[in-house]
């Protein structure tokens, strides 16, 4: 698995660390309880001396909040409750000043349907932009076209009784869904991203890709015959028609090509699949996305052979020059660190910085943050407050920056709860901690920063024994070699090595480990994660 190592240059999406900052929750600067614009550039110097290399920002448009930004009503300007073009012109020169570069986040499939295209498109059968949308007659019945559903309950398809036709959205019917069987359609978006790239940014994170392309025959999805109740209700069917279609990387290569007139830019997509499935999402001739998001860390148990299984069939389909990532976790979903608890939190941490690939953090992680409990008043996402599910809330409380009243991140009333720990998981409070979750992440960074084979080297070994997850990186001339060992469980474990294998560890998640010497087997306690330079 080294031979894709053997490269003497690299680009900075490859090398670096991105670090996902969800803007209503980073940094208020207008005591309104709100993060904005002015809040996230406040708060660089902290971004710089994290070790991290890009920010992705989540989105920051105009928008009716529906669904707090991914249901855009213009995409070329910023919201007034972010800010101002003026605010990100000035943020992302500033990003750019301390060496760091800007993603931004880009929502294709969808719009708001306060979007002055949609109003255009439903106010007549007749308007210019009625194709802009996917509308569609009733079915005989009357009822929905087909049996699409929406990603967030119920039919994909809501009556609009103006004009006696049905309109598509793949999630909130706020959000109707874009034709991209329509050229127009792909000028203007294609435009929209010129928009951003003419004003300097580095690169596009795609939401939700997967869902772009819609079947031009109207074909009702099959039942996913393996489904119970109690399952996720999205696992009723297959999603094979309106969903993950072929055509879809049609519009990639498109959006390429328009990336790849501005040199050293990005494209992340999302995209939920398998293995086999995500790498499709890279291009036949790697001329789609660079990243196709692997959130394989977020859907697998948390158990040693998995996560070694995973790891190997992972690199079994990566294209011959496409470039691995992992995540840890989103704004879509649970912290990790209520996942699997604050211990174990802290050997994910260690395990994702030390893969192989480009990590991508998401805020608050760094302090191990957990979900916040959020009062049924207080709720505030469509995903848990209108459908009576858990809602992505949790995952979303702001940053706490130190332990006075709101926290730094506010003056006012925050849009949402902090976390119950707020007082002492906090950055001032874990800046000052030797054995902090920040000081463990830091020391991470600054390793992964100094040692190619943990930045852009190749495995050696992967395996598991047990409970303990084991790994070996390399560099393109097989001269540093790290052995990483992380036990995943709350007990102690232990991993034979090979004879002769020894060295010292360079880096532990108990720090008192940090200095002592390792030869021929490894003891680890519980909850513990170890980085060891082995001997020549």
């Amino acid at each position: 698995m080294g031979e894709r190592t053997e490269r003497t240059s690299w680009a900075w999406w490859q090398s670096g660390v991105i670090y996902q900052v969800y803007p209503r929750s980073f940094q208020d600067s207008g005591a309104d309880g709100i993060g904005d614009l002015p809040g996230i550039e406040a708060r660089l110097p902290y971004l710089a001396s994290l070790g991290i290399d890009a920010v992705w920002l989540s989105p920051f448009y105009p928008s009716p909040m529906a669904d707090f930004g991914y249901d855009v009503s213009n995409y070329c300007d910023v919201d007034p409750i972010f800010g101002t073009l003026d605010d990100f012109d000035s943020l992302l020169e500033r990003i750019h000043h301390h060496g760091l570069k800007l993603i931004i986040d880009f929502v294709p499939n969808h719009t708001s349907d306060q979007h002055p295209w949609f109003v255009e498109s439903r106010s007549s059968r007749n308007s210019p932009k009625r194709d802009w949308y996917i509308w569609h007659d009733p079915a005989a019945d009357d009822g929905p076209p087909t049996n699409w559903m929406s990603q967030f309950g119920g039919s994909a398809w809501t009556f609009d009784e103006a004009t006696d036709q049905y309109y598509m959205h793949s999630f909130l019917a706020a959000q109707p869904d874009l034709n991209w069987r329509n050229p127009e359609v792909q000028v203007a978006m294609l435009d929209a991203m010129r928009f951003w790239l003419d004003r300097g940014v580095d690169g596009f994170r795609l939401d939700a890709i997967w869902a772009m392309i819609k079947d031009d025959q109207f074909r009702d999805n099959p039942p996913n015959t393996g489904w119970r109740p109690g399952m996720p209700f999205w696992d009723a069917q297959k999603f094979e028609f309106s969903q993950y279609r072929p055509e879809v990387h049609d519009i990639l290569r498109k959006m390429r090509m328009v990336t790849d007139e501005y040199p050293d830019t990005v494209l992340i997509g999302e995209i939920y699949a398998s293995f086999k499935e995500q790498a499709r999402y890279f291009g036949g001739d790697l001329d789609e996305c660079q990243l196709p998001f692997n959130f394989a860390l977020v859907m697998t148990p948390w158990n040693a052979q998995k996560i070694a299984g995973a790891m190997l069939e992972y690199e079994s389909v990566l294209p011959f020059g496409g470039w691995p990532n992992w995540v840890l976790g989103n704004h879509d979903q649970s912290r990790i660190a209520s996942r699997i608890g604050p211990a174990q939190a802290r050997v994910a941490a260690m395990l994702l910085l030390t893969l192989r690939g480009t990590p991508t953090v998401y805020y608050g992680d760094e302090l191990g943050l957990e979900d916040g409990e959020i009062p049924p008043a207080r709720r505030v996402d469509p995903a848990g407050r209108d459908h009576a599910k858990r809602g992505r809330d949790p995952e979303r409380v702001p940053m706490p920056w130190d332990a006075t009243r709101g926290y730094g991140f506010t003056d006012g009333e925050p849009w949402l709860p902090f976390d119950d720990q707020a007082d002492r998981r906090n950055v001032a409070t874990e800046c000052d901690d030797p054995d902090s979750m920040l000081s463990l992440q830091r020391a991470l960074l600054t390793l992964r920063r100094a040692e190619p084979a943990l930045a852009v080297g190749g495995y050696g070994r992967v395996w598991s024994e047990g409970d303990v997850l084991a790994y070996e990186r390399v560099d393109g001339e097989d001269v540093r070699r790290f052995l990483i060992a992380l036990n995943l469980s709350a007990r102690p474990a232990a991993l034979a090595l090979e004879e002769r294998t020894s060295g010292p560890v360079v880096l532990g998640t108990h720090r008192s480990r940090a200095g002592s010497h390792v030869a021929n087997s490894l003891s680890l306690a519980a909850n513990e994660g170890v980085v060891i330079l082995l001997d020549d």
